[in-house]
């Protein structure tokens, strides 16, 4: 769908890209993480051309970025910045129909659309006439969405889309991202410098430092094996959630207990879910709280949080 060969940038005597390559195809959602100045953001404003490589190259399905004039290259390209970048001055319609009135549609096909995504989004028809200055930040990330999904583009670049966002909404935000069936068959290449953030939406994950790509794997891939000492000092402060994040519960189901213990059973969850899925359903007091967990031939077993801890501790290199 989408790949960069060689890339590299320089400004002055810093190269802030060197010799970046990477493949995103259909239906991914591949992230870039490091830290600032590790040269992510403008690795995605290189594959849009919003900046020109000094050397290397961008193919679109196979075809050279610099074979389409710019502008034309960025119509068939979402794109969703950290604050939305809305037009103070026009309504929330007038910001979403921008790419649609260059590509020709005509009125009553951009609102038709415009209010079947913003409803997809949770946002009211009402919203349609309003200016930015009366919505929250999350209802502004939410058109910035509608804005890049407008006009079905089979590629979306995002950067930093939640970094704006308080902790709440900003978690909110990537489940809703996650569910939205928008972005089931779209290719995805996300910006950001939160590894929880990274873990949890990216089908695989670009770690970046210097310009360089350090390390590009799945999240089993790189917590299960960092290629060097950059990427296990990147990833160890955040090494429990990490495992949390990765593991399922089928891993540790020889370990639940056949008959429930005593305490409250809370419902039961299949043992294809995250540990991170488990320990989210017990509540804050969960001494008293059993939760069974169901295989794929249906037999259940049952956990409690310590036990979960328990196993987990056993398990830990």
């Amino acid at each position: 769908m989408i790949e960069a060969r060689n890339l590299s940038k320089g400004f002055g005597a810093r190269k802030v890209v060197d010799n970046v390559s990477f493949q995103a195809e259909k239906g991914e959602t591949l992230i870039l993480l490091g830290t600032s100045g590790s040269g992510k953001t403008t690795t995605l404003k290189l594959l849009n051309r919003i900046i020109e490589p000094d050397s290397g190259e961008v193919f679109i399905d196979s075809q050279p970025a610099h074979s389409f004039p710019a502008p034309l290259l960025r119509r068939g390209i979402g794109y969703v910045l950290q604050d939305t970048g809305l037009f103070p001055h026009y309504t929330i319609g007038e910001n979403i129909a921008v790419v649609p009135k260059l590509l020709g549609w005509t009125q009553e096909k951009i609102k038709s659309r415009t209010l079947e995504l913003l409803g997809h989004f949770g946002l009211s028809e009402s919203y349609y006439t309003a200016y930015p200055s009366a919505l929250s930040g999350g209802q502004k990330q939410r058109v910035g969405f509608v804005r890049a999904l407008i006009a079905s583009p089979p590629i979306i670049l995002m950067d930093e889309p939640f970094g704006a966002l308080d902790p709440v909404t900003r978690q909110s935000a990537r489940n809703d991202f996650k569910s939205l069936p928008e972005l089931k068959d779209k290719c995805i290449i996300m910006v950001t410098h939160d590894i929880q953030e990274a873990f949890q939406l990216g089908d695989r994950i670009i770690i970046m430092d210097e310009g360089r790509i350090q390390q590009m794997g799945t999240r089993n891939e790189l917590v299960s094996n960092p290629a060097n000492a950059f990427v296990r000092n990147f990833l160890k402060n955040q090494y429990l959630f990490l495992q949390l994040e990765i593991r399922k519960l089928k891993q540790f189901y020889s370990g639940f207990l056949i008959h429930p213990p005593e305490g409250i059973l809370i419902g039961e969850i299949r043992d294809d879910e995250s540990l991170e899925k488990a320990f989210e359903t017990f509540s804050p007091d969960q001494s008293t709280e059993v939760l069974g967990v169901r295989n794929d031939e249906g037999e259940i077993r049952f956990t409690t949080a310590r036990r979960l801890m328990e196993l987990l501790a056993g398990d830990m290199p």
